[in-house]
């Protein structure tokens, strides 16, 4: 197949290499020191056991009409950076394209093909102005569940941390020849990729996690274990799942595990940053609107209330405003 990955980041970087290694025809879509690095040297994977892996037969360009269309497009970059190459997309789209969405939290096609009286709804935190919706014409999207962690060490070098399974699945539910055929290439490439009836009830069981953790984490600086084992931030956390846990329900959505199994997992994570930590940290934008302002805005479509949602995303709102304003950095400030 020919696959186009747009971003060569943590998981871009991470599927690209596999992919391509498993004997795909992988173009990874960059720019800026990645390409330069991509170009020069192919994309370099080290794995958790230590081993290392060099795609060197991989193609670079930042050049979507360059690159062509492909048989499958991994969209590979973070929820708000999706707008921003959206329009350049459509020029890697055949007749037959499909495009696997690797996001976190509610995507912007979660109407679609959904059923009932929200079908085509629009999800404005995600896609405020319609334009992905416009671009990415929702009937080639696969979706698709990230599990695995990883790091860009450095441009053209990513480091595996754990995990490799990618659910995927058709937004009606069925297992199409297409979705069948791109978990194939997946399970060939060492994934776990199995294909699901009911993808939107993977993308709730582990926004239930995100929606939490990630924002408290920024806010307080703390990692998974600090936050399970302070009863009142566990609290918290646990209020914000049980709002999270009354949308989805009213949304057909049944979750496999219970809450307190759920909290317990993040617990065993131990002395862990999420990633909007890290990107705090970092002064890179944090993922907020998909991880938490969606799930506010499907608590106000469905008429559930959503106070411990509301309250947490409004202070992480102002924390990501407060280091734009500040050109990307935060500190804390002692007062004598």
């Amino acid at each position: 197949m020919k696959i186009a990955i747009i971003g060569a980041g943590a998981i871009g970087g991470y599927v690209g290499v596999k992919l391509a290694l498993a004997g795909q025809d992988v173009t990874f879509i960059v720019r800026g020191a990645n390409l330069h690095a991509i170009r020069g040297s192919g994309m370099k994977l080290i794995m958790a056991d230590g081993s290392e892996h060099v795609a060197a037969n991989v193609k670079a360009t930042d050049d979507y009409a360059q690159a062509g269309p492909q048989d499958l497009v991994v969209l590979a970059v973070k929820a708000h950076q999706v707008e921003a190459i959206a329009r350049d997309l459509p020029k890697l789209l055949g007749p037959e394209t499909a495009v696997v969405t690797m996001q976190n939290g509610i995507p912007f096609w979660y109407f679609h093909r959904h059923g009932g009286p929200h079908e085509g709804s629009a999800v404005r935190s995600v896609d405020p102005h319609g334009t992905l919706a416009q671009l990415i014409p929702p009937g080639r999207v696969i979706g698709c569940v990230v599990y695995p962690a990883a790091e860009l060490l450095r441009p053209g070098v990513v480091r595996h941390i754990e995990g490799d399974r990618f659910p995927l699945g058709e937004l009606d539910g069925s297992a199409s020849e297409r979705v069948t055929r791109i978990s194939e290439a997946f399970t060939a490439a060492g994934f776990k990729a199995p294909v699901l009836d009911n993808i939107r009830s993977e993308i709730w069981l582990k926004l239930w996690g995100n929606l939490t953790f990630n924002p408290i984490s920024s806010l307080t600086h703390s990692t998974l274990v600090d936050i399970c084992q302070y009863a009142p931030s566990r609290e918290v956390a646990a209020n914000m799942m049980r709002e999270a846990q009354a949308v989805a329900h009213k949304l057909g959505i049944e979750f496999r595990v219970s809450l307190e199994k759920r909290i317990a997992g993040a617990e065993k994570v131990g002395k862990h940053k999420t990633s909007m930590l890290q990107d705090i940290e970092a002064g890179r934008a944090p993922e907020v609107d998909a991880l938490v302002g969606s799930v506010a805005e499907l608590g106000r479509l469905t008429h559930t209330p959503t106070p411990y949602i509301d309250t947490v995303f409004a202070l992480v709102k102002l924390l990501a405003k407060s280091m734009g304003e500040a050109g990307g950095q935060v500190r804390l400030q002692a007062v004598a």
